[in-house]
């Protein structure tokens, strides 16, 4: 199942619910929250309140990506909040299996982040009990990137490696996916596809997110 999760860091505050709504009638199944600490990306954005507050705005599943230090310290504020997913970076846990089962242990998907620089290889230990892989394609800290073609090749690898192993976590990509990007991504084995400045960046947000949609499910009928 390919799915959209716009990313409400580029959306406008000021009417965010607004804007939920838009992307929901545009076909959107999740939203990407960022979480952003200004030390481990050189950005701040949004904590545990505005989760609290999205949650209250959309039935929609939170897709939460921590891109902060310590984010053991902060997985039981954020679902309290009412986050339905929380992927943490490979580079930031220095105990990666016991924050993933923290995070699953409070009865959330957890998942587990990659960057650019990052072989997929090292992720190997834990692939059993993510459920799902984000790929960065871009460097982590601003909305608005251009795209890093290296990261389809790791998106292939991932996926030679659920298959070897049987494993039954999804892969998702974060990073100057637009239309120019989003079938190859589709076509690599991506299913969750992260979109911020192509859904919310101009134009009308529904009208955006059923564009992409459609190009991406148009790239996954190539597939079979």
């Amino acid at each position: 199942m390919i799915e959209l999760a716009p990313s409400i860091l580029s959306a406008n505050f000021a009417r965010l619910a607004e804007d939920v709504q838009a992307v929901v009638e545009g076909g959107a199944t999740l939203l990407h929250v960022d979480v952003m600490d200004g030390h481990f990306v050189p950005n701040i954005t949004i904590g545990p309140p505005v989760v609290a507050s999205l949650r209250k705005a959309t039935k929609l599943p939170l897709d939460v990506h921590l891109m902060i230090e310590n984010p053991d310290q902060y997985v039981s504020a954020f679902a309290d909040a009412g986050a339905d997913w929380i992927s943490v970076h490979q580079e930031a846990c220095i105990h990666l299996h016991r924050t993933l089962d923290h995070i699953r242990g409070q009865g959330m998907n957890a998942g587990v982040v990659i960057n650019p620089a990052t072989p997929v290889q090292l992720l190997e230990e834990v692939l059993d009990m993510v459920d799902h892989v984000l790929v960065m394609s871009v460097n982590p800290g601003f909305g608005g990137q251009k795209f890093i073609p290296n990261a389809l090749a790791k998106v292939r690898k991932l996926a030679m490696m659920r298959t070897a192993r049987n494993a039954n976590f999804r892969i998702e990509i974060d990073g100057g996916i637009g239309e120019e990007t989003i079938a190859e991504a589709v076509l690599a084995g991506v299913e969750v596809l992260v979109a911020g400045n192509a859904v919310f960046g101009h134009g009308d947000p529904r009208e955006n997110s059923q564009r992409l949609l459609k190009l991406a499910r148009e790239a996954n009928l190539q597939k079979v």
